[in-house]
């Protein structure tokens, strides 16, 4: 880098620092307006025309939300989708770097049914969200009642089982605010596996949703590339859950550690 290019730079930094928190209310505020306007739109849906006409809802919202980060210069690529078995249970397991993990979850794996596993706190009073949780499929549960939780991590498991839907499992279980991937923990995976037999283990790698939030929700990131990227599918097959927490773990953190241009 040449002396020329410093200031060329520095200008470059404070021009992306100055648009976040420009475009920062612009973005919250639509998606605002998004969760409280599909909220009576969830409700309409399945109440009148049932489970489809209710998941089409959400997935219109997600998707308006994914767009409405182009206001953030934010783009988001779906890579190795094509690796997805087709017609039997699937457990999506990945590392968790954001409160924006989610809707490109629920929009990239929209045909494949993608359910959560969400504490139970998320399930009241935020509209669309809280409403979606309940009533789409997904299980909440109280981190401080374990026998609660298995039960309901149980009824998930026979769930996809039986409709060949998806489980979507965050094993650090909690977000990592600096992109470094926290080490993968078993709970739940056992519970899920013995209700699911026929499910196959997808590993999905999320690079990049960290950068978003590093300020928290004010400022938001200016022009972050965000990338999901599926791995190759695991048959749990003779494997341990504790072998298959950590080979999964392995192959998420050996991508994340990349370098950009070959993963």
């Amino acid at each position: 880098m040449t002396n020329a290019d410093i200031p060329y730079t520095h200008i470059k930094v404070v021009i992306v620092k100055l648009l976040g928190y420009l475009l920062t209310p612009i973005y919250l505020i639509i998606v605002g307006l998004l969760l409280i306007v599909f909220h009576p739109i969830q409700v309409i849906c399945r109440n009148i025309w049932g489970y489809s006409a209710h998941k089409k809802s959400v997935e219109i919202m997600n998707i308006l939300i994914i767009k409405s980060l182009l206001i953030l210069g934010v783009t988001i690529s779906f890579r190795c989708f094509e690796k997805l078995p087709k017609g039997r249970p699937m457990i999506l397991i990945s590392n968790h770097q954001s409160l924006f993990d989610i809707p490109p979850i629920i929009w990239g794996f929209r045909n494949h049914h993608p359910k959560f596993i969400s504490k139970i706190e998320l399930g009241k009073n935020i509209p669309s969200v809280s409403y979606s949780l309940r009533h789409g499929g997904s299980v909440l549960i109280d981190r401080n009642k374990p026998l609660q939780a298995v039960r309901e991590i149980g009824k998930l498991g026979r769930y996809i089982e039986s409709n060949h839907y998806t489980a979507s499992i965050f094993p650090e279980g909690t977000r990592t605010k600096d992109g470094k991937m926290k080490a993968f923990k078993s709970g739940g995976l056992d519970v899920l596996l013995r209700a699911a037999p026929s499910a196959v283990v997808v590993p999905l790698v999320i690079d990049g949703n960290y950068e978003l939030l590093k300020k928290g929700l004010y400022p938001m990131s200016f022009g972050v590339k965000i990338k999901y990227t599926v791995l190759d599918p695991i048959l749990p097959g003779t494997m341990t859950v504790e072998e298959l927490v950590m080979k999964t773990e392995n192959m998420i953190r050996t991508t994340l550690e990349k370098p950009v241009n070959q993963v």
